[in-house]
């Protein structure tokens, strides 16, 4: 039985605040191509100290994001999805309830989890023909693996 992430997520920020682990699949477009949402499952855990490039789960404005660390100035965190070319949301340090450990891909194979260092650098337009590319290829994959399937 599949449950809603907003349920969950409450849940999932008590049991990180206690010191264990949560492991769940978001939802959503917004981290492509790091995190397939739907598909992909992440593993949080406590994040005492935040650092740019980290990714994060924050709760602002009663709304949970799953995104990237770009920018830290004092107590003001700066996030932004890696598939979002613009829109930045503004959290504290206390509104980070913990931070991505591991991703696991289609089939539990585990994702390279990195930094996103290049992806950040790059100029907007060079993103958007990368996320088109990536989403024709998943496109691609699902209309021939269902062929292979039947």
């Amino acid at each position: 039985m599949k449950k809603s992430n907003d349920i969950l997520l409450p849940e999932f920020e008590r049991l990180i605040q206690n010191g264990h682990t949560v492991e769940f699949t978001p939802q959503g477009v917004s981290m492509r191509p790091t995190i397939e949402g739907g598909r992909d499952s992440v593993l949080l855990q406590m994040c005492k100290t935040p650092k740019v490039g980290h990714i994060v789960l924050a709760k602002i404005d009663e709304q949970y994001v799953l995104h990237r660390i770009v920018k830290i100035r004092g107590q003001q965190i700066i996030l932004q999805g890696d598939g979002n070319l613009k829109g930045q949301e503004v959290c504290s340090r206390n509104d980070i309830i913990g931070k991505v450990i591991r991703i696991k891909g289609d089939g539990g194979k585990q994702k390279r989890l990195t930094k996103g260092k290049v992806w950040r650098h790059l100029p907007a337009f060079i993103k958007c023909i990368a996320l088109k590319i990536y989403r024709k290829k998943l496109q691609w994959e699902e209309k021939y693996h269902h062929e292979y399937e039947d």
